[in-house]
């Protein structure tokens, strides 16, 4: 054969590849629906595990790298289960028409929170002065859009979202209320007042970003804010979802976000800063990089790209922010007596603590 009759032969089975992964997706939808009906979880590991070893096993039978054939299979092991688990949010959704609003709908948590409620079967209304969404009712002011709603998620920054949670306690407001912020002290006394006008109010806060798809492996903290059954009822909207539910007091959020949030960008912004700084244009670098610094680069290239005010609120409103970017500046500082001094065994044991640590997270 020649070359362009061996193109045309592997155009054929990329088409057959194609076909065969749609008629596996199908499949996938069936199995979905058994499992809700049989009322069965949609994530089972021991599955996964059984699905990865075969196909590692094939591959060396035809003499394919294994690695190649499981990271392809974890991909398409991954697009089943999100579209199993989009199926079961709205299969079992408890929208059915009721009307949920969401302030500041217009940014990325807000649209997600939109159409996540939108898959339920809520009526979604978008109350956001700077953004609208084509697809929703829309107002630019959520005061004008009355007070009936089941679901009220208040995605504003921080501290409009205690502004307006202040006003919701002086005006009435029906139905389930949650903020949905990275911090909760600014919000504390506006959710402690809003509680008491006897609202249903309770705050939440998604450990994921805006293009999240999949929720299994993910974090939603619930945090009881003095009205149980409004934390009870939001858990119950993620009940459908494979999302990991944590709930803690509200008094605690802020210190372990600090280092949870804080720290890591703090991290990844000062890796930036260092590279920014140094005279040496990126993509030089990346001629002399390494798996560590690609890696490094990959993540705080994404932080680099994020909402600087957003982040600035992370860290100045959080009255807990202080204390992980004074021991990072200590642990930096170690590193460089370390390296000053010629100390191996200081180094080592620095690296050999950390592991430790490491070791009892795993």
């Amino acid at each position: 054969m020649n070359l362009s009759e061996l193109r045309e032969r592997l155009n054929e089975l990329d088409r057959q590849l194609v076909e065969l992964i749609a008629e596996r997706q199908s499949v996938v939808e069936q199995v979905g629906e058994l499992k809700r009906a049989e009322g069965q979880a949609t994530r089972d590991y021991a599955r996964e595990k059984q699905v990865l070893d075969a196909a590692r096993a094939n591959a060396a039978e035809l003499d394919i790298a294994p690695d190649i054939i499981e990271e392809v299979m974890r991909l398409l092991i991954r697009t089943s289960l999100t579209r199993q688990e989009r199926a079961r949010v709205r299969a079992e959704g408890q929208g059915d028409g009721l009307k949920a609003l969401v302030i500041g709908g217009g940014g990325k948590m807000g649209r997600w929170f939109a159409n996540f409620l939108d898959s339920q079967g809520y009526d979604i209304t978008i109350a956001d002065p700077e953004n609208t969404v084509p697809e929703f009712s829309n107002t630019n002011d959520w005061r004008e859009a009355g007070s009936d709603f089941a679901v009220t998620v208040v995605a504003a920054p921080l501290q409009a979202t205690a502004q307006i949670l202040e006003e919701m306690a002086e005006r009435g407001q029906s139905g389930l209320v949650f903020d949905i912020g990275s911090l909760k002290t600014p919000l504390v006394p506006a959710l402690r007042t809003l509680a008491a006008s006897g609202a249903r109010v309770t705050s939440l806060h998604p450990m994921f970003g805006p293009d999240a798809e999949l929720l299994s492996d993910k974090h939603v903290l619930f945090l009881d804010a003095g009205v149980p059954q409004a934390t009870r009822a939001s858990r119950e909207l993620f009940d459908s979802t494979m999302v990991q539910q944590t709930e803690m007091a509200l008094e605690d959020h802020d210190r372990l976000i600090a280092y949870v949030l804080g720290l890591s960008h703090a991290i990844n912004i000062a890796f930036v800063s260092v590279l920014t700084e140094s005279g040496e244009a990126v993509p030089r670098l990346a001629d002399l990089s390494s798996t560590t610094f690609d890696a490094q680069l990959a993540v705080a290239s994404k932080v680099a790209g994020e909402n600087p005010q957003l982040y600035f609120e992370i860290q100045s409103l959080n009255k807990h922010g202080l204390e992980p970017l004074e021991a990072l500046r200590a642990a930096v500082e170690k590193i460089s007596t370390c390296v000053r001094e010629n100390d191996q065994a200081a180094f080592v044991e620095l690296m050999e603590h950390g592991r430790r640590y490491i070791d009892t997270r795993v």
